[in-house]
């Protein structure tokens, strides 16, 4: 499906009905519309001395124990690289739906560039389930505690090296170990206190309507947020440009769609069903 306006119709009595629950659920596609590469990209491998390594191997906390210095330094370009994007339509018709449905909506995203709440989403409704890469924890004794990464390295970057200062910056104030950016990495868990598991399931298991957006679904608890909706026989809209695992979930479910599109270009037009 395209996306047409007879199609978006049939979803407006989700938003008209005051005891209906939606949920959006974002991935890397979202924020590509803005400019930021996909993680899986060509822009998530990274040269260290003479390796070159892939996503799944910098992005670990193997990795990090091994090359703490490499691993931020990929991080960091990555950093301001989505510091340098800026929210799109899509993120701004999100903010018009939490607005509109307040306590009715939730937000679910497995970004880190932290466009969502930029654009303006609220911190209360929305579920950062692989962190935030503005953020950091001391990865030494110091606890649990997040930390804002220090303004001063928040910059664009050509380069991968990094100024004395700057890697001063990188060490717990407290016991001077190595800080952490604040991500889930591939060889760790999602869990509650970090990465809001039982919140994003407990979302899952109240959602008359999820709309999933620009992601495949690729890490679990994506796919377990879709199940869940999917096996409570809720409906699922996915938006997404290429057809991909949540596709066929969705148009197998009550009133589903699968819609091949843009987020930036659907997520405005469905967020005037709120008002409409």
């Amino acid at each position: 499906m395209t996306g047409n306006s007879s199609e978006l119709a049939s979803l407006k009595r989700y938003f008209s009905d005051k005891q209906t629950r939606i949920t959006v659920l974002t991935g890397a596609g979202i924020s590509a519309e803005s400019g930021i590469p996909t993680f899986r990209g060509p822009e998530g491998y990274w040269t260290v001395g003479s390796k070159v390594y892939m996503p799944q191997e910098m992005a670990t906390l193997s990795m990090f124990g091994q090359q703490p210095l490499a691993v931020w330094q990929w991080y960091l370009y990555r950093l301001g690289v989505c510091l340098h994007a800026e929210p799109n339509a899509g993120h701004h018709a999100l903010v018009r739906m939490e607005q509109q449905l307040a306590d009715r909506f939730g937000l679910i995203t497995q970004n880190i560039d932290n466009l969502h709440i930029r654009a303006g989403n609220s911190l209360q409704r929305t579920l950062q389930i692989h962190g935030n890469i503005n953020h950091t924890r001391c990865s030494g004794p110091c606890g649990s505690q997040l930390r804002p990464l220090p303004d001063a390295l928040k910059r664009h970057r050509t380069e991968q090296t990094l100024a004395t200062d700057e890697i001063r910056l990188l060490h717990c104030p407290d016991c001077g170990a190595w800080l952490r950016p604040h991500v889930l990495w591939f060889d760790e868990y999602y869990d509650e206190e970090y990465f809001r598991y039982e919140s994003a399931m407990a979302l899952a298991n109240r959602t008359d309507l999820l709309i999933i957006v620009g992601t495949s679904g690729a890490t679990t608890l994506p796919n377990q947020v879709a199940m869940t909706v999917y096996n409570r026989g809720k409906t699922i809209i996915d938006i997404n440009p290429e057809e991909n695992p949540f596709s066929e979930l969705a148009m197998d479910s009550p009133d589903g769609q699968f819609i091949r599109a843009a987020a930036a270009v659907i997520l405005p037009q469905i967020a005037t069903l709120c008002t409409t």
